[in-house]
Order: structure tokens, then sequence, then C-alpha cells
């Protein structure tokens, strides 16, 4: 350290040189992994990128779905009727009511309810927008219609049911309610020209115990790198269906190209880097061969000599990289405030985690020994006997 400071001057310019090498990839790589994780983050959350929505009607068993929900790639399943058979009317009142509005089932584990779930059979799940409409909230009733044409006369089943929760509108916007399946079927039922109880009607056939019969399912990915499996598992079985898979692929090759373009970069600096390094510390040991001279010639051994120079690049290295470090940080809050307007939520844009700091530091400690040990090996060189020459 006493050598250091006596050349402070050389030993500035040396930490000058790292850390206008390490800050600047800090700032990127925290630029890249902030940008990237940010994105990634969001389509993770949004429950609509995990969803696959099978396009065609199909008859499909309750194994089938059953089967389905087994699957590795399958992190939520359940079946769904045909498309008349999910619409109802719901009424509050005279004054508020909604025509048409969806009819989803749904179970426990749903990704879009998140942590809502239902309970008794009568509850039920309103989007925001139907809560709106109807003008009701958690605890409040409404009354749900459907309407059948029977041998030349219509007929208006109806239940009354119990809001139990209200989804918000991040993901969700249209008026619907989210049923157990059981409700599903019996408007399926209903429809088909059943006699459904549980709607309050007498008429029409007997309900049979045949299985019911799903035209196609909701289905949500177990994450998002498992939906192009998924989907291409349900294309090989000739079901057609749609899916955000372009632009989870938009954002996994926004991933590689800022990755190369990193890359790239971070190679570029490095081994410029090396270079200046190799060329600082070999002129270095030049300059002080007199004096390496005398310290062998005092009795200081070969590995002496070269770990003396290994670690004064170790001690300049750790000097460089918390200077690297607090302009990373300082850079970073700048970055991150003058983002954060533009910006929908509070994460933050330029950022490295703990793991990476260490990293870093591993990385610019190993480049600094390795850089250290060929300005060694010259020290080394040097033999006693050139003090000597000096008197």
């Amino acid at each position: 350290m006493q050598d250091l400071w006596h050349d402070r001057s050389v030993s500035f310019c040396i930490i000058s040189s790292l850390i206008a090498v390490i800050a600047p990839l800090l700032l990127m790589f925290g630029l890249r992994y902030g940008v990237v994780s940010q994105l990634q983050q969001d389509l993770a959350r949004d429950p609509r990128n995990l969803e696959i929505r099978m396009v065609s009607s199909g008859h499909y068993s309750a194994e089938w779905i059953a089967a389905l929900r087994q699957k590795s790639e399958v992190g939520f399943a359940i079946g769904q009727t045909r498309s008349l058979n999910t619409q109802a009317d719901l009424l509050k009142d005279m004054s508020h009511f909604i025509e048409n509005a969806e009819v989803i089932p749904t179970v426990q584990g749903d990704p879009l309810l998140g942590t809502l779930q239902l309970g008794s059979e009568d509850e039920v799940i309103l989007s925001a927008e139907a809560a709106r409409r109807l003008a009701v909230s958690a605890g409040e009733t409404i009354r749900l219609r459907v309407m059948r044409q029977l041998e030349d006369r219509r007929e208006w089943g109806e239940r009354t049911l119990t809001v139990g929760a209200i989804l918000a509108p991040t993901y969700f916007n249209r008026p619907a309610l989210f049923v157990h399946e059981p409700l599903l079927l019996a408007l399926e039922s209903f429809r088909d020209g059943y006699r459904i109880p549980m709607l309050g009607i007498s008429t029409g056939q007997p309900l049979t115990d045949k299985p019911p019969i799903f035209a196609r399912a909701r289905l949500y990915a177990n994450s998002i790198d498992q939906v192009a499996a998924l989907d291409l598992w349900l294309k090989q079985q000739r079901i057609e269906t749609v899916s955000r898979l372009a632009d989870i692929e938009n954002i996994k090759s926004i991933n590689r190209v800022l990755s190369l373009i990193f890359n790239v970069i971070a190679g570029t600096a490095l081994i410029g880097c090396v270079a200046s390094l190799i060329g600082a510390f070999l002129a270095n040991v030049d300059r002080k061969r007199k004096h390496i001279a005398v310290l062998r010639l005092l009795g200081f051994t070969s590995p002496a000599v070269g770990l003396y120079i290994i670690l004064q690049g170790v001690i300049l290295t750790l000097l460089a990289y918390g200077g690297g470090l607090l302009l990373y940080l300082s850079g970073s809050a700048l970055f991150n405030r003058t983002l954060a307007s533009s910006q929908s939520t509070e994460q933050m844009i330029c950022r490295i985690t703990p793991l990476h700091s260490l990293l870093a530091l591993l990385l610019a400690l190993t480049v600094a020994i390795l850089v250290a040990i060929i300005g060694a090996r010259r020290a080394i060189a040097i033999q006693p006997a050139e003090s000597l020459r000096e008197l």
C-alpha cells in the first residue's frame, strides 16, 4: 500500500482506466437485466399470456379434460360448453341489467382470478365491468336469466346468485360472471330442452346421467416457457388455437438481441482493458526494475516478488471496482428517476442483483490477476545483479 501511495499518480491512472471499463459495463448490464426482467415479469404476471384459446368446437369428455390437466405443460384447464350456452342475462332491478353477459366456468387455481375463489354453489364472481353496470358490490344478490324456445313457447329459467367477489379490470374488462361448472352445464341442458329444477323449470325432458361433453376448454399453460410446447401439442391433435405466442417470442428475441449487443461491447471493452493493463503493468515493472532488483538482493524470493506484483494488481482492482460500483449506483439512480415518469409501474429499469455484483467483482479480479501474472513474470526475470550495476 505504501508503494502504491508513493506512486499514486501511476496508481490513479491504472484505477481510472479500470473504472472507465467497469462502470459503463455495470450500467449496460443493469439496463439489459432491468429491461428484460421487467418485460418478462410483465409477461408472466399477465395471465392472458398463459391462455391458449381453442378456436373450433369439438366433443371432449370429462376424462379428456382430466387427462389434459395432468400434462406438465398445463397450469389450469376446465371444460367449456358451446358458445351459445356461455351467455346469460343478469339483472339487479329494472334499471340495472346486462344482456348476454359471458358465463365463464372456474375452479380453484384459476390464473385469471388469482386469489379470488368461489364459495357456495350460488356464489359467483363478477367482472368489474359487470359490477359497474349492475351497480352491485360483493355480498349483494343478482338474478341470472336464460331463455329457450320449447314447443313453440318461450320459457325463462332464473336463479338468484350472490356476488362473492369482483374481479379487477386489469386483465379482464368485459361484462362477465365466473361460476361453478355445474351451473354452466345446467344452462346448456336447459337450452337443450331438459328439465332443470335449479333454474325453476319443471318442463322438458328429464335430465339423464349421461356424462357431459364439452365443446372446448379454458386452458392456461403452466408458465410462459410452456406456451409454445402446449400450443404445438394441441395443433398436433388437430385443435386450432389462438395464443400470445408471438408476443412471448418477441420478448425472447429482444433478450437475445440485447445479450448479443452487450456481449460484443463487453468483449471489446474487455480486450481493450486487458491490453491497457498489460501495458501499464509492464511499464510499471520496467520503471521499478532497480527497486525490484534491490528487493531480490535483500533476499526476496521469486515467488515473493511475483506475489508482490499480483497483490498490487488485486488492490488496484478492488479500489477500481469500488469506484465503478459507486458510479453505477449514481448512474442507475439517474436512469430510474428519469424514466420513472414514463413507466406504469415503479419497477427499476436499471438494476443488478447482489449476485451479479459479486460475479462482476470475481471477473474483474480474475482479469486483474491474469494480467498481473504477466507483469509478475517480467519482475521475476529481474536479477539481483542489476541493482549492483547501478552503483
